[in-house]
């Protein structure tokens, strides 16, 4: 499915472009609603004159923590048209988290759900446009000026939205990833190659089943924008409405994580057999290493050939597979992408062996972050050109990339170094077994033992 494409891309891509070419193709989709390429390129149009209002100006942070809705896509667009970065924040976080991005992030403005300023109490000084029926948002819309009406120089047109994404780092508090402007994520035919390379194009529907105030699910969502697919959005994750929105509105291709696929397969089977699934081409998956008989199961439903999986991170780089070749490498995810490198080194920086687990370290193609505000961890997470997240693995002798764990929640017990996936694998295995998690507590004896959390 994959095929090689440039990083520059269609140059005829972005909401700007699209708004001309196809105004009435639909851009975004919720329920029956739409958002016509048009309709939205006006609206991320008024946002942004709405957030100069607010003193929003090029390179500035804007927060946003509203759920998946046409509204988030509206602040991403209408931040982008400013030169603005865009800081989602999660929708789960309590007042002492979403304040510490808020914070930590610099934001010169938030965009938030009424129902969800509660979490933002605690922040001062930060201006808002608050969504909702009560909220000042549509207000603040209605007031920008009609297309054809000059806008003031800091409306910048098209400009590609940029991304500072704050991590769920395993140790202390989340740091943004700051991508510097000129990165090829910013631009939008950077951001349609990929798609390209993907074999997608303008009469692909895309369903956004995961938060999109996580990079992944967000990057495809705006990969299809970017090139003039479609996007169906689900505001709330539900596994019997996934299928449903796949068989009404002829979804080709959807993100997941390998609790999606579980959710799925734990539907009664005539339950899932109900549903026409026919017009979908590619589900990738993501995020998280994913069981192998939970994969197999997964790929029997939905057919092998249309299960593909990535590995990467905010940061950069990233391997893919196909289906045919992680049938070949199972629990495999993949090769490095075009331009991307990986190794695995030892604790001391050596290079190891195939087969031998160390951490991960990746060199992509073109891009540089830094985490802001701690020059000491992005310092710490580097050797050279070289980064890590900090996941352990290994390279197999056709040099396909393999997880283990993440480094952090490795438990030496008895001094025999385990990784806990190893055992929640075999958990996943037991037909009662939805979810599971496996952690290490102390022990007088062996140092640390293993505790099983499950989900029946």
């Amino acid at each position: 499915m994959m095929t090689d494409m440039s990083e520059t891309g269609n140059q005829d891509a972005g909401l700007l472009a699209h708004a001309r070419a196809r105004p009435e193709h639909v851009a975004l989709r919720q329920g029956d609603e739409v958002r016509t390429y048009a309709e939205l390129d006006d609206r991320a149009r008024r946002v942004a004159h709405a957030l100069a209002d607010l003193g929003v100006r090029r390179g500035d942070r804007v927060a946003v923590m509203v759920p998946n809705s046409f509204e988030f896509f509206e602040a991403v667009h209408g931040s982008g048209r400013l030169g603005a970065v865009v800081v989602p924040v999660n929708i789960h976080f309590k007042a002492d988290e979403a304040g510490w991005i808020v914070e930590d992030s610099g934001a010169s403005a938030v965009m938030v759900a009424e129902d969800l300023e509660v979490a933002l109490a605690g922040v001062p000084d930060a201006p808002r446009l608050v969504v909702g029926p009560d909220g000042d948002y549509e207000g603040a819309l209605a007031r920008a000026p009609e297309h054809g009406e000059v806008d003031p120089p800091e409306i910048v047109g098209d400009g590609w939205p940029t991304i500072m994404a704050y991590t769920s780092g395993t140790t202390g508090k989340p740091k943004g990833v700051a991508i510097g402007e000129d990165d090829f994520r910013r631009r939008a035919a950077g951001v349609a190659a990929s798609g390209e390379r993907w074999g997608f194009g303008s009469d692909d529907v895309h369903l956004l089943v995961g938060p999109s105030y996580h990079m992944g699910p967000l990057f495809w969502s705006q990969m299809h924008l970017a090139f003039g697919g479609s996007v169906v959005i689900m505001p709330k994750w539900d596994a019997r409405e996934c299928l449903e929105l796949i068989e009404r509105w002829r979804v080709t291709n959807v993100h997941m994580v390998p609790a999606n696929f579980t959710r799925i397969l734990a539907l009664p089977e005539d339950e899932r057999a109900k549903f026409d699934l026919s017009s979908l081409k590619i589900v990738v998956h993501a995020a998280a290493p994913c069981p192998v008989p939970l994969k197999r199961a997964f790929m029997d439903f939905v057919g092998t050939d249309k299960v593909w999986e990535y590995y990467g991170a905010s940061e950069g780089g990233g391997t893919g597979i196909s289906p045919q070749e992680w049938l070949e490498h199972p629990g495999s995810v993949g090769k490095p992408f075009p331009g991307n490198e990986f190794v695995i080194l030892d604790d001391d920086g050596n290079e190891l062996p195939a087969g031998e687990v160390g951490t991960i370290y990746a060199k992509p193609a073109e891009s540089s972050f830094e985490y802001h505000n701690d020059p000491d961890k992005t310092a710490s997470t580097h050797r050279g050109q070289w980064f890590t997240v900090g996941d352990a693995g290994y390279l197999d002798e056709d040099g396909y990339l393999y997880l283990t764990d993440r480094k952090s929640d490795m438990v030496i017990s008895g001094g025999v170094n385990i990784y806990p996936r190893e055992i929640e694998d075999a958990l996943y295995q037991h037909p009662e077994v939805v979810d599971c998690a496996v952690l290490g507590v102390p022990d007088d004896d062996w140092g640390e033992i293993l505790y099983a959390v499950v989900q029946r």
